[in-house]
């Protein structure tokens, strides 16, 4: 079965290969367009497939750390080892305002919006790229079809030249021309699909982030009151 496919493989191959080979010139250019979109359409995906399976292990990793550890700076201690995970930003942003805060008491306004803007700077790392794979599923059909309706054109005109309009005069010129259809709609739909699970993706680790932000600033509530009832209780 396996030689049986194999050898299907290698026919197709071969018939889109001459057919590619037969195009005019503007198909080829088309093509070659939609190849150059195609190749960086999937390093994307590649590169965010890993990226986003990497955050995902690592966040469930930091999140087990974090409940387990009973003050922020035993967190900072080890946070480093979770860096792909989007939820190392925000506690880095709110550890960096504890910090600056540090001789004063903790303003939880301020606590919030530094989480905040840590979960939005890191949605915006985790959003780069992704509109190439945007503008590719939309943009690469209608490539492919403008070379299809050229190579179209193409074929007519060579039949209104040579005078004789039979269907087996038409059709190579034809199937030539949908080979950049073919090839637009290759381009796209991965990119299509790639997008918009990347998309889900990330709006899950934006409600993640903001879950964890409000789990951190509770946290630092509760140690704030600890402390100040510890302290009111040494006065005493």
């Amino acid at each position: 079965m396996n030689v049986h496919f194999f050898l299907f493989a290698s026919a197709i191959g071969g018939e889109i290969s001459g057919l590619i080979e037969s195009s005019g010139l503007v198909a080829k250019a088309v093509l070659l367009i939609l190849l150059v979109f195609s190749l960086a359409s999937w390093a994307i995906i590649f590169s965010k497939w890993g990226l986003f399976r990497r955050a995902r292990v690592q966040s469930n990793r930091f999140i087990r750390a974090f409940r387990k550890s009973e003050r922020l700076q035993d967190v900072a201690a080890v946070a480093e080892q979770f860096k792909p995970s989007p939820l190392i930003a925000v506690f880095d942003g709110a550890y960096e305002e504890l910090r600056k805060q540090a001789p004063y008491p903790i303003r939880m306004i301020a606590l919030q919006r530094a989480t905040q803007i840590a979960a939005s700077e890191e949605l915006g790392r985790l959003e780069s790229r992704l509109p190439w794979l945007a503008t590719t599923g939309a943009v690469t059909p209608f490539i492919g079809l403008f070379g299809t309706v050229w190579g179209i054109i193409d074929a007519f005109h060579g039949l209104g030249t040579a005078g004789g309009a039979t269907l087996r005069a038409v059709a190579p010129g034809i199937s030539e021309a949908l080979i950049t259809t073919a090839a637009g709609l290759f381009a796209a739909i991965p990119a299509v699909i790639a997008y918009n699970m990347f998309t889900q993706h990330i709006r899950e680790f934006g409600a993640r982030m903001d879950d964890f932000g409000l789990e951190l600033i509770n946290e630092v509530e509760r140690a704030q009151t600890g402390a100040r009832a510890v302290e009111s209780v040494e006065r005493r």
